[in-house]
């Protein structure tokens, strides 16, 4: 799939991307292989849609919510039993 969340700042665009096409995804599924629900992969734009930034994330992720004055984006990760993640914008 593609993007599953996208979130707008003062200065930049940020999306949760997936990593995998649908059809990849229908083909492994009748194969017995199962993905999880979410991305990896959190992608950067700038306002006018030029990519600035790719973050590989330790955890699959849905949705996010941005922080730039504090330099944070929170994660939520329902493949965990405490769902909730902080990922500090200079590290990840």
């Amino acid at each position: 799939m593609g993007f599953s969340d996208v979130q707008v700042t003062d200065r930049a665009i940020y999306a949760v991307f997936h990593g995998r096409s649908f059809k990849d995804i229908v083909r492994d599924a009748r194969n017995g292989i199962n993905h999880p629900d979410s991305g990896q992969f959190i992608y950067v734009f700038s306002l006018a849609g030029k990519p600035l930034k790719r973050y590989v994330l330790d955890h699959y992720i849905c949705g996010i919510s941005v922080d730039e004055q504090r330099g944070v984006i929170y994660a939520t990760d329902v493949n965990e039993d405490e769902p909730i993640l902080e990922y500090s914008i200079k590290t990840i």
